[in-house]
């Protein structure tokens, strides 16, 4: 997978949860929470933005349609990696890594197949509660 495709998969994700936790992304957060200088989170941003992920408003970062839909692709991979590794016992911290190298190499044919595992093995599906 192309590097700038994996960057914009996880920029992505991450505006979309400042905009969904706070109601706003801006360089600034964006920089503090991945541990990079601002100058680095506005480069990346001028490509994103060139290549029609994100909007910049006035101090703030939007997502446009095709942001979104990467954004809500990237997190639901995100949430079935992390509960598949998760029920087989590995602990949060390491699962926290793993997801981030995994989510960006897997199959969609794999991500499916864990899915519909993740899903037949829960606790509710266990129960007899889907």
């Amino acid at each position: 997978m192309n590097r700038l495709f994996e960057v914009a998969e996880d920029y992505t994700e991450l505006i979309f949860d400042f905009i969904e936790n706070q109601g706003f992304a801006r360089v600034c957060d964006l920089a503090r929470e991945m541990g990079i200088s601002h100058v680095s989170v506005l480069r990346t941003i001028k490509k994103l933005s060139r290549d029609g992920y994100i909007a910049k408003e006035t101090g703030s970062i939007e997502l446009t349609e095709k942001g979104k839909k990467m954004a809500e692709f990237s997190k639901k991979k995100h949430i079935i990696l992390t509960e598949f590794l998760l029920s087989l016992g590995i602990p949060e911290n390491i699962v926290a890594t793993d997801v981030e190298g995994i989510e960006h190499h897997i199959s969609p044919a794999t991500l499916e197949a864990i899915a519909l595992h993740v899903k037949n093995n829960s606790p509710s599906t266990l129960r007899g509660n889907s």
